[in-house]
C-alpha cells in the first residue's frame, strides 16, 4: 500500500467516508473562513497542525491517535485528552457520583481546554491537568507540555463548542457500531475500572447512550473525515497520515500566507513543465501547453473562491433555452 499514491488509495478504498471533499481540500470543508495549517505569528512562530478527534466512548478515538502518533514519529507531536479538563467534583456531588454525567458537555472545564489549546497555538507551554478518575479531582503534578508541530485534541465532545473546532485545522469523527462500543465500555469498567457490570448497565443506558444522541452524534456534521470501525480502518489512518505530512511540508510560502495555494505537482504537470522549458520545442506545443497549465491554475483558483448555488435560475434558464429551441 505505501507504493500507492494518495489518489488511488482514495479511489480504491470503499471503507473511508468523506463528508463532501477532496483530500487536497481537506482544510475547506464545513468552513466558511479557511483556518491556515500554518501560518507566521509577529513573532515568527509557526502556528501547529491541530487535529480534533471525536466520537461515542468506547468507539476507538485514543487507538486513532495512537496509531497517527505512530506514523508521524519524525514529527512534534503531543496528545491532549479532552477527560484531563473534566470539573473537581464537590463532596456533595461526590457522594452521588453514580447519578452524576460525565458525558454531558457541562461536565467539563472548556474554559480552561479553550485557553490551554490557545496558549500551545500561540507557541507556549502550558499546564495539563492531571484527573484522577478514582477521586474525580485534580491531582499534582499537573502534565506540563510543549509546543509542537502536530496537537491532536481527543474527546467526546471537541466538536461540541465552535470556539474549540475553529482552533482545529482536521476534524475527525471515529464512527463505531453502538454494540461494540458497549461491548468495549462493558470490558473497560469492569478490568480496568473494577466496577459492576449491573453499574456499567444503568450508567449506559441513563447518561452514555442519551448523551451521545443528545450531543455527540450531532457533532458528527462538523468533521471533514469520518472514518468507520476506529482503529481498524488502517486505510483511513493512512491516508489522514500522508495528508498531514503534506501540510507539514507544503511551500515555505504557504506557511507564511493563508491565502496561498501551491497545486500539487502530478507526472502530467512536470511533463508539461519540461515541453515549454525545453528550447527544442515548437511553437505550437510551447502555446498548447502553456495554456494548458494556465487554465489548470485557473481552475485551482476558482475552486478555493466561496459561491452560492443558483439552482431556481439554472432551471429558469434550462427552460428557457428547451422552449426556445421548441419553437425554432
Amino acid at each position: 500500500m505505501g507504493s500507492k499514491s494518495v489518489d488511488e488509495l482514495l479511489e480504491t478504498s470503499a471503507e473511508v467516508h468523506f463528508s463532501g471533499l477532496h483530500l487536497d481540500e481537506l482544510e475547506t470543508v464545513n468552513s466558511e473562513k479557511e483556518l491556515p495549517t500554518t501560518s507566521a505569528t509577529e513573532n515568527g512562530h509557526r502556528e501547529p497542525f491541530v487535529i480534533g478527534v471525536a466520537g461515542g466512548s468506547a468507539s476507538g478515538k485514543t487507538t486513532v491517535c495512537e496509531m497517527i502518533i505512530e506514523q508521524l514519529h519524525d514529527q512534534r507531536i503531543v496528545l491532549v485528552s479532552q477527560e484531563s479538563f473534566y470539573y473537581n467534583l464537590s463532596k456533595e456531588e461526590m457522594a452521588r457520583v453514580h447519578e452524576y454525567n460525565f458525558d454531558h458537555p457541562d461536565a467539563f472545564d472548556t474554559e480552561k481546554l479553550l485557553s490551554c489549546m490557545e496558549d500551545l497555538k500561540s507557541g507556549l507551554a502550558v499546564n495539563i491537568p492531571n484527573y484522577d478518575f478514582k477521586t474525580h479531582k485534580n491531582i499534582l503534578p499537573a502534565r506540563k507540555v510543549n509546543p509542537s508541530d502536530v496537537i491532536i485534541l481527543e474527546g467526546i465532545l471537541v466538536f461540541h463548542d465552535p470556539r474549540v473546532r475553529e482552533l482545529m485545522n482536521m476534524k475527525i469523527f471515529v464512527d463505531t457500531d453502538a454494540d461494540i462500543r458497549l461491548a468495549r465500555r462493558i470490558r473497560r469498567d469492569t478490568v480496568d475500572k473494577s466496577r459492576d457490570i449491573r453499574t456499567v448497565l444503568d450508567q449506559y443506558s441513563k447518561f452514555v447512550k442519551p448523551a451521545f444522541e443528545d450531543f455527540i452524534l450531532p457533532t458528527k456534521k462538523y468533521a471533514d473525515i469520518i472514518i468507520p470501525r476506529g482503529g481498524d480502518n488502517h486505510v483511513a489512518v493512512d491516508l489522514i497520515v500522508q495528508h498531514i505530512c503534506a501540510k507539514l511540508g507544503q511551500h515555505d510560502l504557504c506557511k507564511i500566507y493563508s491565502n496561498l495555494y501551491v497545486i500539487q505537482s502530478t507526472f502530467q504537470i512536470r511533463g508539461m513543465h519540461t515541453l515549454i522549458r525545453d528550447a527544442n520545442t515548437t511553437k505550437h506545443d510551447f502555446i498548447f501547453y502553456s495554456d494548458r497549465l494556465i487554465r489548470l491554475v485557473v481552475e485551482h483558483g476558482l475552486g478555493h473562491l466561496p459561491f452560492k448555488e443558483k439552482q431556481d435560475q439554472y432551471i429558469l434558464v434550462w427552460n428557457f433555452v428547451k422552449g426556445y429551441a421548441v419553437s425554432q
